[in-house]
């Protein structure tokens, strides 16, 4: 394996991590990385800190903004396409397929030892976790397993709870479960409409060059009860309460709107999550969890109009080096 240009172009390389076969053929995820190229008395005061970004569902890491956040401070940014994702999507898989979160072990662990991370490496460098939406729930889950690996996890709108609730998350995975079982590629509704895609157009978020939105369709990809039932299950374990191991930073837009009609309000709100209920699960997830609202943020609150990006980056940066400090390096 070696690192190849990237389609963001420099700095940008990529990582092919094999990870096996299954029943749609070999599979693999993609690490793609942007590693700062600074003086030594420009190094930046995270100049000993790895990120690792994971994405949500129906995306993959496309935001040159995000690593230059990191690297202009004198972090090594790493983002990772899941198996089935982006850059890891191969012809004839099912977008986004997974029987269990857990699975995505094995695309972190093949990530974190590229990175020089692996389990037992010794890395003197501090590792952070940067998750978004899904891929927030699959770090948060993979924190609370893996304790001491990381040495902080900020969460950009984590899917920590269903935007059903608790109770109708109770009622409803039984049926997945189900359906999982005996379906578990079955038809589900479409409920993606399309406004937060809309909405990220109007702001001018994904107005970049090389933008796959074949990768990432504007209504999603569609789902299936034997996903879902993962979903469920990984919702189930953060209900319960988990413990991550490391101070945990949670990023919220101020309010959610209903995603049943388009409305301008849906440039400056969550469109995808009901941010009370995110907010109410990051409760359990530590002993140690910030929750950041920034207002005006979109359900990436990274990909917001510029004055609620700026509020969350700068937010980053305030919280981070307090929450490193003491934690390695």
């Amino acid at each position: 394996m070696t690192w190849q240009p990237d389609i963001l172009g420099a700095p940008f390389e990529q990582l092919t991590l094999a990870l096996g076969d299954d029943a749609e053929g070999p599979v693999v995820a993609t690490l793609v990385r942007s590693i700062p190229r600074l003086l030594p008395r420009l190094r930046g005061r995270f100049a000993d800190v790895d990120v690792l970004s994971v994405h949500g569902w129906s995306d993959y890491f496309f935001d040159p903004a995000l690593a230059q956040f990191w690297t202009t401070r004198g972090a090594r940014f790493h983002a990772l396409d899941l198996r089935k994702y982006g850059r890891s999507l191969r012809p004839g898989q099912t977008p986004g397929d997974i029987g269990r979160l857990d699975e995505y072990d094995a695309d972190i662990e093949a990530a974190l030892q590229a990175m020089g991370h692996g389990e037992g490496a010794g890395s003197q460098r501090r590792l952070v976790l940067l998750g978004h939406s899904t891929g927030g729930l699959v770090l948060t889950l993979w924190a609370a397993r893996h304790q001491a690996r990381a040495s902080a996890l900020v969460l950009n709108s984590p899917w920590l709870e269903l935007e059903l609730g608790a109770l109708g998350r109770t009622a409803l995975a039984p049926l997945v479960g189900a359906r999982a079982r005996l379906d578990p590629y079955g038809t589900q509704p479409q409920v993606d409409l399309g406004f937060y895609t809309r909405a990220q157009r109007e702001v001018g978020a994904i107005d970049v060059p090389g933008y796959r939105s074949d990768w990432r369709p504007a209504r999603g990809f569609r789902t299936h009860p034997r996903w879902l039932a993962a979903i469920l299950e990984g919702h189930a374990r953060i209900s319960a309460g988990v413990e991550v191991g490391c101070p945990a930073l949670v990023l919220l837009s101020a309010r959610s709107v209903p995603p049943l009609t388009w409305s301008d309000q849906m440039t400056t709100a969550d469109s995808v999550l009901v941010v009370d209920d995110i907010a109410k699960a990051a409760t359990r997830i530590g002993r140690l969890v910030t929750i950041a609202r920034i207002d005006g943020a979109l359900h990436d609150v990274f990909l917001s109009r510029m004055p609620a990006r700026a509020d969350a980056f700068a937010t980053v940066a305030l919280w981070l080096a307090p929450a490193l400090r003491g934690r390695g390096g």
